[in-house]
């Protein structure tokens, strides 16, 4: 029998503005066809935790990405991380000294390669309202403050110095993910 492992899809530009639909459903019977295990869904944003034949993150990615592409008929940019990387940045607490207010966003950003630029943290917007804490392991873990501007402005800022080959969750979604996957393991 095959070792496997515990990932976490997350797929990008999905569901959004009513572009680019593809149904929870729909995208659990397509990773049970590519032969993975145990999956769920969490949430309409495309987080998939499923238990896939020990394997390259990248090559999950190509693969996944690739067959939704074919079914769905629009490119689906998919990053993978194992759940150990998940459970990991919970257990960092990347936000635990931030006094949050209902104008406090909370966001981790996911970069497909590991980043070539090195700022020192924490890097605060000229205006103030989006700080970048933490970078590791292709994870950004930033601040936005809309009680400074009513524009979030902070995704241009982050594209500005990493790109676009990423996507973004909420701080919520992260701890539901990690919620699910630790329910899962006990």
């Amino acid at each position: 029998m095959s070792s496997r492992t515990r990932y976490v899809a997350l797929l990008r530009g999905i569901n959004v503005g009513g572009k680019h639909k593809l149904p929870m459903a729909d995208l659990k019977k397509e990773m049970t066809a590519l032969g993975f295990a145990n999956i769920t869904t969490l949430l309409n944003s495309g987080n998939v935790i499923f238990d896939a034949a020990t394997g390259n993150e990248y090559e999950l990615e190509e693969q996944i990405g690739s067959h939704l592409q074919q079914v769905f008929g629009f490119p689906v940019p998919v990053l993978i991380r194992t759940h150990e990387a998940i459970l990991e940045l919970i257990d960092l607490e990347p936000f635990k000294d931030i006094i949050i207010t209902n104008d406090t966003r909370l966001y981790v950003s996911f970069l497909k390669d590991a980043p070539e630029v090195k700022l020192d943290l924490p890097w605060t917007s000229i205006d103030g309202s989006f700080r970048i804490l933490h970078v590791c392991n292709k994870m950004i873990c930033t601040v936005l403050d809309l009680s400074v501007t009513k524009t979030p402005k902070g995704m241009d800022a982050l594209e500005q110095l990493y790109g676009k080959n990423m996507t973004t969750r909420n701080w919520n979604t992260i701890v539901r993910i990690a919620e699910t996957v630790s329910k899962q393991l006990s």
